[in-house]
């Protein structure tokens, strides 16, 4: 075993010091307000580079270049997405929805907010977003929860994306899941809202580092609904300019920090 080299004053005075500086921008921050939702119907996407339909049940594995954006559409209820992110650079750097809620306070993640790494980078920012009605505590259907052994479900969609990826299940994240409107009641239960949705709505997810995404259009084990599972359309489009006061990028001294280590790598 290698000894304990005790730190140094001055090491231990810059900690402090970089400390003390992110706490001050914490309290003198102020937060910006979160925009409106994006309108319905979605406009026709832009700089569309590839468009895959998703039918009910099944899973998508891809790729996403820094600054592409994928679009999530919805074509009615029943539908939930479930996603897992990876870094393309190194596939130990995964999406972390415990950092993700910690750090923005909040788990209604909406147009304006980011999804974390384990490693406190951003790994995608929630540019257009029409409902807010998403799930970060509950995650995807189980095979036990699948209702019938022909039914497929979430865990085992992810399974098989991840593998399509070069990936195994050990290296699956707790999921997001869009298109799920759980909340949490005064008691601390877990319900389905499901009115926040309408059956149309989008969401734009912008790349913000090299990444591989998986997906699985399964029923949420929460929605009361039955039958079979509308499909979702994925489309991928090119890059385009971030503006310097990009909402997602400004919203939070977080999201601040967030950006500065992706920058860093």
């Amino acid at each position: 075993m290698m000894p304990h080299t005790p730190r140094t004053a001055e090491a231990i005075a810059a900690d402090r010091a970089r400390y003390d500086d992110h706490q001050r921008k914490g309290l003198t921050f102020a937060p910006k307000t979160l925009p409106t939702p994006s309108a319905l119907p979605a406009p026709a996407p832009v700089g569309a580079l590839a468009t895959e339909t998703l039918p009910g049940g099944w899973y998508s594995a891809m790729h996403l270049a820094t600054g592409e954006v994928l679009r999530l559409q919805a074509h009615a209820l029943g539908s939930s997405l479930s996603l897992a992110a990876w870094s393309a650079m190194d596939t130990s750097e995964r999406l972390n929805l415990p950092d993700t809620v910690k750090v923005q306070w909040t788990t209604e993640l909406s147009k304006g907010r980011v999804l974390f790494s384990d490693m406190g980078r951003v790994m995608l920012s929630i540019t257009e977003d029409s409902s807010g009605a998403h799930d970060a505590l509950t995650g995807g259907s189980a095979a036990t929860g699948a209702g019938t052994p022909m039914q497929r479900n979430t865990r085992d969609n992810m399974v098989l994306a991840a593998a399509k990826l070069g990936l195994d299940r050990r290296d699956l994240p707790a999921l997001m899941t869009f298109f799920a409107p759980v909340r949490v009641d005064a008691a601390g239960r877990f319900f389905w809202n499901g009115s926040l949705l309408s059956g149309a709505d989008w969401v734009e997810l912008r790349a913000e580092m090299p990444l591989m995404l998986a997906l699985s259009n399964c029923r949420h084990p929460l929605d009361p609904a039955t039958g079979d599972v509308p499909n979702v359309t994925l489309t991928r489009m090119a890059a385009r300019p971030v503006a310097p006061d990009d909402l997602c990028r400004t919203a939070t001294p977080e999201a601040i920090r967030g950006f500065e280590n992706t920058a860093r790598g």
